[in-house]
């Protein structure tokens, strides 16, 4: 396994839209289990392949502080979406920056397990809120993009000011 470099924003890379995966095989497997271990060295509840430069509808979670309930979710379409939440959301890809996001409480969705095998799965609250996170950068969307364009820029600009400061 190994730990890979997540995307910053304002990476263009970020924006790429993921294809669908046409087969599950080792290497999908292997990339899993790379992410996992990224997520996880990263402190991060979710992680998208496109986050790691691998543009295809993979994504991963887990919402446990035990690192205890993996979730695999390949080629991901929510099929139901309802209700309505705030939720205070930050990313690995952006860095030091939070912002409350509205999305769906709670979703159903349909996608393929780390064997291929099709499955539906029921989500809310904080796990709906992760996956319809995790399924936008799947089409280039970054929770920033949920905001208002004065707080998108407030954040842009944070982050520009922090990159300043590293590379001093």
């Amino acid at each position: 396994m190994a730990v890979l470099e997540v995307l910053h924003f304002p990476d263009a890379r970020l924006r790429t839209v993921a294809k669908p995966v046409e087969l599950v095989d080792d290497e999908i497997r292997q990339l899993v289990q790379n992410m996992f271990e990224t997520m996880y060295e990263e402190n991060g509840i979710g992680l998208a392949a496109t986050q790691i430069n691998r543009h295809i509808q993979v994504i991963v979670i887990d919402l446990t502080e035990e690192r205890v309930k993996p979730q695999v979710f390949i080629n991901p379409v929510v099929i139901e979406a309802d209700g309505h939440q705030l939720y205070d959301e930050a990313c690995l890809s952006v860095p030091g920056a939070r912002a409350e996001v509205e999305r769906a409480d709670h979703v159903i969705i349909r996608a393929l397990d780390e064997q291929g095998v099709e499955f539906t799965w029921e989500a809310q609250g904080v796990e709906a809120i992760c996956i319809q996170h995790e399924m936008d950068h799947l089409v280039g969307k970054l929770f920033i993009d949920h905001l208002s364009p004065f707080k998108r820029k407030r954040i842009q600009d944070k982050l520009k000011k922090d990159a300043k400061r590293a590379n001093k």
